[in-house]
């Protein structure tokens, strides 16, 4: 038999101890590296029409979940040059619309400035920095040559900065006095340290990007579904990226469109920190945009192919309904049709792993051809800031990992 002394007993105690602060010293540091994705704006094209040279962009990123440490994406993906970033930092955004906090200078391998391959992209090093969720950081970018064609993400709705020469240090904002409404050279930012569980990417199209809400207030339906997610226990938080790109399709390329969604699923997606789950809103564009898809076998095929993939990769993936759009321009009974079809395989759970029935939750049920006409934008193909929040409202959490 052995005798549990007070000595023996204060023993145990104290490696119990020990054992438990090694357990949770070891949560925090894996906490410290796991990156999980707050923040995305898919690059959709390169802007032949700009250009840049000795100037400094100051580019708005609004956070869906926060952390301790911080990274940012550089992209130069449609650009056919090398891109050097001569300077760069990020940091919180002040009081003023482009006035920052103190800001961090960004690094990559140590080195102040990058050069970024053609149709590449570079993650930044890691900037310990206080994240908030929900909040505002500034991205400021120096570019002190000749930049042509930049990649970019034309619908930001959000309100950027320019100023001339190297100010991505600077602090009040005075010198940005030139603004924009677009998203150049970044596609990303990570967060880690962070209590959130992984990440949702929103797949879609302008619906998804956020056309017809108000700029400057992120009123996109992912916006929503970020709020709402802040609302639950940390552990069951997630980051939300919208790789939403106006015009996009499922099948076909557009200018200024973006590649189709089968053809940058892996680098928007499938690539993304820390993502688990992939709402996918698409198909509208096939059908309206010339030339029109009137098969929906061939839309259905398509998004069968982004759950197939989705699935290899261990994501869970939830379709949505294709909304109306009777009464735009380039409706016709041949696209209604094919819309009907389309959201009936996507009902049918055969392939995704969930619904969620934007059509019916957005349909005018004297018309279900048609939007209710206090969701709709105007155009009877967009939605409202009101349909948009109704939306974002309706994505049932406890379905999302």
């Amino acid at each position: 038999m052995r005798l549990i002394t007070p000595a023996s007993r204060s023993a145990t105690f104290l490696a119990a101890i020990s054992i438990l602060y090694a357990l949770m010293t070891a949560a925090r540091a894996f906490g410290a590296e796991r990156w999980v994705g707050t923040w995305e704006a898919a690059p959709a094209w390169s802007d032949r029409e700009t250009s840049f040279a000795n100037q400094t962009l100051r580019e708005v990123v609004h956070t869906s979940i926060g952390g301790e440490l911080v990274r940012v994406r550089f992209t130069n993906v449609f650009g056919d040059v090398p891109l050097t970033i001569a300077h760069a930092t990020v940091a919180l955004r002040s009081t003023a619309a482009n006035a920052a906090s103190v800001p961090f200078d960004v690094t990559f391998g140590g080195a102040r400035s990058v050069t970024v391959p053609p149709h590449a992209q570079t993650l930044s090093d890691a900037i310990g920095m206080q994240v908030p969720a929900a909040g505002d950081l500034l991205v400021s970018i120096y570019l002190s040559g000749d930049v042509h064609d930049p990649t970019y993400h034309p619908l930001a709705l959000q309100t950027n900065y320019i100023a001339p020469g190297d100010r991505a240090s600077n602090v009040d904002g005075t010198a940005f006095t030139g603004e924009y409404r677009a998203w150049y050279l970044i596609s990303g930012v990570d967060v880690a340290g962070t209590d959130a569980s992984g990440a949702v990417v929103a797949l879609g199209d302008s619906i998804t990007d956020g056309a017809h809400s108000r700029p400057d207030e992120n009123g996109r339906w992912p916006d929503v579904l970020a709020r709402r997610l802040l609302q639950l226990p940390a552990a069951r938080r997630l980051g939300v990226l919208n790789a939403g790109i106006s015009g996009n399709r499922v099948l076909l390329d557009g200018r200024a469109f973006g590649i189709n969604a089968l053809a940058r699923f892996d680098r928007d997606v499938i690539a993304q920190s820390g993502v688990k789950d992939v709402i996918v809103l698409l198909g509208i564009n096939d059908i309206q945009q010339a030339p029109h898809q009137d098969n929906p076998r061939a839309i259905e095929a398509g998004l069968r192919q982004l759950a197939v993939q989705a699935h290899e990769h261990g994501l869970r993936i939830f379709g949505c309904t294709i909304l109306p759009y009777g009464g735009w321009r380039e409706y016709s009974p041949a696209g209604e049709a094919a819309r009907e079809s389309v959201n009936g395989f996507i009902r049918s759970g055969a392939v995704f792993d969930g619904v969620f029935d934007f059509d019916r939750l957005l349909r005018d049920p004297s018309d279900p051809h048609r939007m209710r006409p206090d969701y709709d934008g105007g155009d009877h193909l967009h939605p409202s800031p009101a349909g948009l929040e109704v939306m974002g409202s309706a994505i049932d959490l406890s379905k999302l990992q």
